[in-house]
């Protein structure tokens, strides 16, 4: 793995919290995008190497409103920059751990992505990043 690529955190009112985060951090996202195959709403704002993805989920079924109803938003997940997700997804299964999707799907900020189960990951849903070449 190579770095932290982005720490997701999950939001009620897309609008409300990116005006919050743009006081917080003192810049506006950088970049916003619908991801229809993933239900949500994202935003993505950088602070020196870090960059911070609000996202908010537009039905009740999304994984986002799921998280936000049982856990109340918050810290969704934490994604690491990979060079190979395939490889790293091969190596994170011979190690034991559970991932949520066997194949790289297409995300947001054009990268592919995977997730690993937090069942397997104290708790914490870990994404795998690459950009798209």
């Amino acid at each position: 793995m190579k770095n932290v690529e982005h720490i997701g955190i999950a939001v009620k009112n897309f609008s409300e919290a990116n005006a919050l985060y743009n006081k917080l951090l003192g810049v506006a996202p950088y970049k916003t995008e619908h991801v229809a195959s993933e239900g949500v709403n994202t935003s993505f704002f950088k602070v020196g190497d870090t960059k911070i993805e609000l996202l908010e989920g537009l039905t009740p079924e999304s994984a986002i409103s799921k998280f936000i109803e049982k856990r109340g938003e918050g810290i969704h997940h934490i994604a690491f920059e990979v060079e190979d997700i395939f490889a790293e997804m091969e190596r994170l299964k011979a190690e034991g751990f559970t991932l949520l999707n066997q194949e790289p799907k297409k995300g947001a900020d054009n990268k592919l992505v995977c997730f690993v189960h937090p069942k397997s990951a104290t708790g914490v849903l870990i994404e795998l990043t690459q950009e798209i070449r």
